[in-house]
């Protein structure tokens, strides 16, 4: 069990039977009345964002959550199949465990899962990733005055903003938090 005043951003607790990561919390003392404290929590399951009020000095329970690396390995019907990088056992997470990150699997990707009294939980892909870009149209020169962007497919199906000098078949660095290309990487 742990306290409110032991909250810190990216904690995980159980609420209710579900485990949440707190995203951000603030301690309030208002002129009259008790101390509490405001939280935004993230369902892990399934990416839902709450806001719950604690009393000051409430206990909850600790959530302990394990992180662990893992390779994707290819697409079912309804789910991903991945292998864990240390047992080498495979497991399936469905689409709501996924969720919008589908977009940058590629075979062979290593990601990291989450996981709660062994049972998976969820998964994350790399702040940044190294793609091929499957489908992009021509820049044409003289477009703009200070580099304009385009459009362009990557070999996982995200489309991202570039530079009007990529091409299909070039290999480009993308922060997948914010969909920003950062670079492009040589071959």
């Amino acid at each position: 069990m742990i306290t409110t005043a032991e909250f810190k951003n990216g904690i995980s607790i159980v609420l209710n039977g579900q485990v949440y990561q707190i995203l951000e919390f603030q301690h309030v003392k208002p002129g009259k009345g008790r101390t509490f404290v405001r939280s935004k929590l993230r369902n892990i399951k399934t990416g839902q964002v709450i806001e719950k009020t604690f009393t000051a000095g409430e206990s909850v329970e600790d959530a302990f959550v394990a992180r662990r690396a893992a390779q994707f390995l290819y697409r079912t019907g309804d789910g991903w199949v991945f292998m864990d990088m240390e047992s080498y056992d495979q497991f399936e997470l469905g689409e709501e465990m996924v969720g919008d990150q589908a977009e940058w699997l590629v075979e062979g990707m290593e990601v990291s899962v989450t996981q709660h009294d062994g049972t998976p939980i969820g998964m994350e892909v790399p702040e940044h990733v190294e793609l091929e870009v499957s489908a992009a149209e021509p820049g044409v020169k003289g477009d703009t005055a200070q580099g304009g962007t385009k459009p362009v497919t990557l070999e996982s199906g995200a489309v991202v903003q570039a530079p009007l000098f990529i091409n299909a078949g070039d290999r480009v660095k993308v922060d997948t938090r914010t969909r920003k290309y950062i670079e492009r990487l040589k071959k």
